[in-house]
């Protein structure tokens, strides 16, 4: 007869399994609350970097200044980033109007290749949608974003002005030294992970940004920079992010220009950005910093999305990163990490230092059942 587990390793892992279920479970039911609380999060730790940063590049900047200098910078790219997107929005929207024949003839040859003897015009189509229907809706969701806004600004002091006490809790969850260190070991994997996501993505997004902006400035697209802010927002979001800053101004592309080819070139040479950045340039700076499997990164796009929307979209990946790292830290749960990794080792996360200044003292590292397997016999 075949061999069994034993009943403790099967009781162990459906104990894990109802556990992910209910942590699933929990996480949509209180996305209300922790989803402001993520955003947060993220924001603190990407101001953390932005302080090391400017300590590690300027040392005359004392400890004290770094982290009042990276708030204000974050609040100016921010402020200056929804000023721009803000501006060309409104006279993109004042084009449209003016685009008004265009949309008429694309209507028509739409209709004439779908056999339609009498295409509807952008005017009857705006009447039979009856946007104000909708209006209700929006400003529900206007009034939500405001909200969520205010809670994460809320959080995010908070998270700020508790940060110093971050050593002091952390002592007295851990009191063994040894426990400790593998705390702190956990929590800069996840810092390094998450901050080197963060570096990687806004990089290439600004490579691709920058480079979609000349090509719809060559080709005479109008509000080039709000396209290009969008294709940058975009970049954070994977998979659907480079579809949209594929996709979206050749469309606009064909309400501008009178003929298709404008469209068909943005087309080419969008996809061309986005192919070499894709494969070349990204896998060159990224490495395997993340180590995470790339249907992992497709199914996490999916999982959060599904969870919380829109922000589980753009927290996906550091989410998982995250997710991978504290499972990797406990045996029953550890299969979990690995089936998430990319090569079967979450723990190389570890290799990598975190953005800025190294850290005098790391801790140890964690001797896991694999690394142990992997050491040399004396």
């Amino acid at each position: 007869m075949p061999e069994t587990a034993p009943p403790s390793t099967v009781s162990r892992t459906a104990l894990v399994i109802l556990a992910v279920i209910a942590c699933g479970a929990t996480l949509y039911l209180l996305r209300g609350i922790l989803t402001p609380l993520a955003l947060a999060v993220f924001l603190a730790v990407m101001i953390d970097g932005f302080a090391r940063v400017i300590r590690s590049r300027l040392p005359w900047v004392s400890e004290g200044a770094a982290l009042p200098s990276a708030i204000v910078l974050s609040v100016l790219l921010f402020g200056g980033s929804t000023f721009v997107i803000a501006e060309n929005a409104t006279s993109f929207v004042g084009q449209l109007v003016a685009y008004t024949p265009r949309l008429n003839g694309l209507i028509a040859q739409v209709a004439g290749l779908l056999g339609i003897d009498v295409p509807p015009t952008v005017s009857e189509l705006f009447v039979r949608l009856n946007p104000s229907a909708y209006l209700a809706d929006i400003a529900k969701g206007l009034q939500g974003f405001a909200s969520d806004a205010f809670f994460i600004l809320i959080y995010l002091g908070f998270i700020i002005a508790s940060r110093r006490g971050f050593q002091r809790k952390v002592v007295g969850l851990f009191p063994h030294h040894a426990e400790r260190a593998e705390a702190m070991a956990a929590f800069r994997r996840i810092r390094d992970g998450v901050e080197r996501y963060l570096w990687v993505q806004t990089v290439t997004g600004l490579i691709i940004a920058v480079a979609s902006w000349i090509a719809m400035a060559v080709m005479g697209l109008d509000n080039a920079v709000f396209w290009a802010f969008l294709i940058f927002i975009a970049s954070y979001i994977p998979v659907i992010g480079g579809a949209v800053g594929i996709l979206a101004p050749p469309v606009f592309a064909l309400i501008q220009f009178p003929t298709f080819w404008p469209a068909v070139i943005l087309l080419g040479v969008l996809q061309a950005i986005q192919f070499v950045v894709g494969n070349i340039i990204l896998p060159r700076m990224q490495g395997d910093s993340l180590n995470m499997d790339p249907v992992v990164v497709l199914l996490s796009l999916a999982f959060w999305g599904v969870l919380w929307g829109t922000t589980g979209m753009f927290l996906s990946t550091p989410l998982t990163v995250m997710v991978m790292v504290i499972l990797a830290q406990f045996s029953g749960t550890r299969w979990l990490a690995v089936l998430l990794s990319a090569d079967g080792e979450p723990e190389k996360l570890r290799e990598h230092k975190p953005i800025g200044s190294p850290d005098k003292n790391p801790a140890p590292e964690r001797r896991t059942p694999a690394s142990r397997k992997r050491e040399p016999k004396s």
